[in-house]
């Protein structure tokens, strides 16, 4: 008897309705799903004051404990745990898109430049004296659509963006946007540039709902419309002539996804700063896990979503109370995954 196949898809038919679908994929959502569930529980019992899980539990769901730790729970560490969650979960899809995109793995937004430009926004905005978190997500995301509109605009060759020049002229952008966020710096005001440097190491700390709303409303919209193309970019993968000899519209697939992508990344800067490795690592991460060769959208998502608040739960546990900013935490982390990663990309 032939050996069961968990990377073969299925087919669900109910009339002249069908679904598709993997079980190996299947089951990677259902345990990352579960790993979520348990890892949220722990982060919002973890801080100064000390919760257990079943703790947050009766409080979430029964209203108990103390007037100090529903405070604790409602209106700080469920704020901070739910933008963890959209932040990872929008730069690992904005990452799976733009690998996607530029058939290459180090195809993300934090590679590309895309993030610092969208920070470039921020930067500007809290220079100048800014305070709202709202108003930093607009700057954020108007600036970080600009930055997308100058590096594809600087790829195009021969009427198409080629992959290779994508990559390299978004490390150049990034690296010049890098260098004037820092001129800004200098040249602002002591405690608006100390406000703008801190949260350029990017942090989930003092998050709130100001924070998390606004990317909770961008992922509700983007997400379907980028799973909705999910299909077609996998398609693009086997080159633009093969795509669109099977009726796919390369270029307007490539300019609905690259939109969708930078809106996401630019969201999730605007509400906790430039966050380094999560767009990177996490589509990988999920092509590993379920056996896809292209980039999967929803693991992706899921996968992002369980590294950056794992990362944040890691550094609030941190001996010696170091408690350090998250951003610096996923540079330290992508940094050693690189080393050990680039060699056997081939591989991967």
């Amino acid at each position: 008897m032939a050996a069961l196949d968990w990377t073969k898809p299925r087919v669900l038919r109910r009339g002249q309705r069908s679904l598709q679908w993997v079980p190996r994929q299947l089951i990677v959502v259902l345990l990352l799903l579960v790993a979520l569930a348990a890892l949220v529980l722990l982060a919002m019992g973890t801080g100064r004051i000390s919760l257990g899980m079943l703790q947050v539990l009766d409080i979430v769901l029964q209203g108990e404990g103390s007037a100090l730790e529903r405070k604790v729970v409602f209106d700080i560490r469920l704020p901070r745990v739910l933008t963890a969650l959209l932040t990872g979960a929008a730069l690992a899809v904005s990452g799976a898109i733009f690998q996607s995109l530029s058939r290459n793995p180090l195809g993300s937004p934090d590679v590309i430049g895309f993030t610092t430009g969208a920070a470039s926004g921020a930067v500007v905005y809290f220079v100048l004296g800014g305070t709202s978190s709202v108003t930093s997500a607009v700057f954020a995301v108007g600036s970080g659509l600009l930055t997308a509109l100058v590096v594809f605009a600087l790829s195009l060759r021969g009427g198409a963006v080629a992959s290779y020049r994508l990559v390299l002229v978004g490390i150049g952008v990034g690296a010049t946007l890098s260098a004037l966020n820092e001129a800004v710096l200098l040249r602002g005001a002591l405690e608006q540039a100390l406000a703008a440097q801190l949260w350029l190491s990017g942090s989930l700390n003092t998050r709130t709902w100001s924070h998390a709303l606004p990317l909770l409303g961008g992922l509700v919209v983007l997400l379907p419309l980028a799973l909705l193309g999910q299909s077609r970019l996998m398609l693009l993968e086997l080159g633009d002539d093969l795509a669109r000899q099977l009726g796919v519209h390369a270029l307007k697939v490539k300019a609905v996804m690259a939109f969708c992508a930078v809106l996401l990344a630019s969201l999730a800067t605007g509400a906790a700063g430039p966050i380094a490795f999560i767009a990177l690592a996490a589509p990988r991460l999920a092509a590993f896990l379920t056996g896809e060769h292209g980039r999967p959208l929803w693991p992706s998502a899921l996968t992002g979503a369980l590294l950056l608040l794992s990362v944040d739960v890691l550094s609030q546990t941190l001996p010696f109370e170091l408690n350090l900013p998250v951003g610096l935490m996923t540079a330290l982390i992508g940094g050693v995954y690189l080393v050990f990663a680039i060699p056997r990309l081939r591989s991967l």
